[in-house]
C-alpha cells in the first residue's frame, strides 16, 4: 500500500497532464455457451481487440506495464494489459488463438486446485501457454476462496487458511511451470486490510475487480481492472474505459473495503486544482449518487442500502480530450453469504 505522505508529494510534484496511465482488462470465459455474468462472447472479444488496434493503443505485459504506470514512466503512450481469471478452458481454446493473431501479450491468473477439472485448462495446456512469448501465468490462490477474514473466524485460523492458499498456489505454479511472477488477482475481487498487508509482505502486485486505470497514486495491493464480461463490455462506452486515466486521489477513507455501515460512506481527497463539483459518482444499481464537498475532500454515500455481498462506487472526472479520470471502490458486505 502507498504511503499517503509520499502519495501527496507525487501528486503535487507530477504534471498530471503529461502522462498516460495503464488500463487493465479483466476477462473470465470467452465463449457463447458459458454463464453470461462471467462470459464475453467471441464476437465481442474480437471487437475489443479490434478497437484497441484502431485506437493505436499499445498492449503490454502486465507486470512491466504496471510498474511503469506506478513510476510515471508511460509518458503520453496509452497502454492496455489483458488478463484472464480462473484459467477456464475457453481462454486456451478460443481466446488464445485470437490473441495470437493480434500478437498481444496476456496474463492468466490460475487458481491451482481447479486445473484439469471440467471446464478448466489442464496443466499441459498451461505449460504450452507459458512457453509462448508474451504469456504470463500468475497466482489466483489455490482454492479460489473468499480471502477476507470472516466475522466469526479466529485470526489464527484465518492466517493459516490464507497463508496456505496464497503460498501453495505460488509453489505449485513454480514447480509445474517455473512461473514465479509476483502478481496476484483477488478471487471475486474481495480483500481487506489484513490481506493487503500479506500481499505487501510478499512483494506482490495485486489486482481487484474494481474499475479504473493504474497510475502513480494507485495502491500496489488494490490495483484496478475493468471487468469486460458481455454486460459491461459493450462497444458503447468501451473507448472511455480504454482511454481512462487514474483519478489522482491523495487519500480515500475508509481505507478498508469491508462494509461497516450499509450504505457505506466514501471520502476522497483530490489534489489542488481539481474542482470537486466536476466529480460524478455512481453506485451499483442506484445510478448517480449525491456528494458533499469540504474544500478538496468529497464524501459520497448511496441513498439506499445494498442487498448484495459486493457492490461498487464509481467516480469519474473529466480529463479533457473526451477522456475521464476514474476511481472505483468495490465494497464487501461480510454479513451476506459467500457465493
Amino acid at each position: 500500500m502507498l504511503n499517503r505522505t509520499v502519495l501527496a508529494a507525487l501528486v503535487t510534484l507530477t504534471p498530471l497532464t503529461a502522462q498516460s496511465d495503464l488500463v487493465v482488462l479483466q476477462y473470465h470465459h470467452v465463449s457463447d455457451q458459458t454463464p453470461p455474468s462471467t462470459s464475453t462472447t467471441v464476437e465481442l472479444f474480437r471487437s475489443h481487440l479490434s478497437r484497441i488496434r484502431e485506437l493505436g493503443l499499445d498492449v503490454a505485459p502486465l507486470e512491466s506495464a504496471t510498474r511503469s504506470a506506478l513510476s510515471g514512466e508511460l509518458s503520453d503512450q496509452e497502454q492496455v494489459a489483458i488478463t484472464f481469471d480462473d484459467a477456464y478452458a475457453s481462454v486456451w481454446t478460443t481466446a488464445a488463438p485470437i490473441l495470437e493473431e493480434y500478437g498481444y501479450p496476456y496474463t492468466i491468473f490460475v487458481n491451482t486446485d481447479a486445473v484439469g477439472s471440467r471446464g478448466y485448462m489442464t496443466w499441459e495446456q498451461l505449460e504450452q501457454a507459458s512457453e509462448r512469448e508474451g504469456v504470463t501465468i500468475a497466482n489466483h490462490s489455490h482454492d479460489h476462496g473468499h480471502l477476507a477474514r470472516r466475522p466469526d473466524e479466529p485470526k489464527g485460523a484465518w492466517l493459516q487458511r490464507i497463508t496456505a492458499s496464497l503460498d501453495q498456489a505460488q509453489s505449485i505454479l513454480d514447480e509445474k511451470l517455473g512461473a514465479t511472477a509476483p502478481l496476484f488477482a483477488y478471487p471475486y475481487g474481495e480483500y481487506d486490510s489484513a490481506l493487503e498487508e500479506m500481499i505487501d509482505q510478499r512483494g506482490w502486485l495485486a489486482y481487484g475487480q474494481q474499475s479504473g486505470a493504474i497510475g502513480q497514486t494507485s495502491d500496489t495491493s488494490r490495483l484496478p481492472r475493468f471487468p469486460l464480461a458481455t454486460a459491461h463490455g459493450q462497444l458503447d462506452g468501451l473507448d472511455h474505459k480504454l482511454r481512462s486515466r487514474s483519478l489522482p486521489v491523495i487519500d480515500d477513507a475508509p481505507g478498508n473495503s469491508i462494509v461497516q455501515d450499509n450504505p457505506p460512506e466514501l471520502s476522497l481527497t483530490l489534489p489542488d486544482g481539481f474542482r470537486t463539483g466536476a466529480l460524478t459518482c455512481f453506485a451499483s444499481g442506484q445510478g448517480r449518487i449525491p456528494l458533499t464537498a469540504d474544500q478538496q475532500t468529497v464524501s459520497v454515500r448511496a441513498p439506499e442500502p445494498f442487498s448484495s455481498r459486493r457492490f461498487r462506487y464509481n467516480c469519474t472526472y473529466p480529463a479533457g480530450d473526451g477522456r475521464f479520470y476514474w476511481f472505483s471502490r468495490q465494497w464487501v458486505d461480510l454479513s451476506r453469504p459467500e457465493d
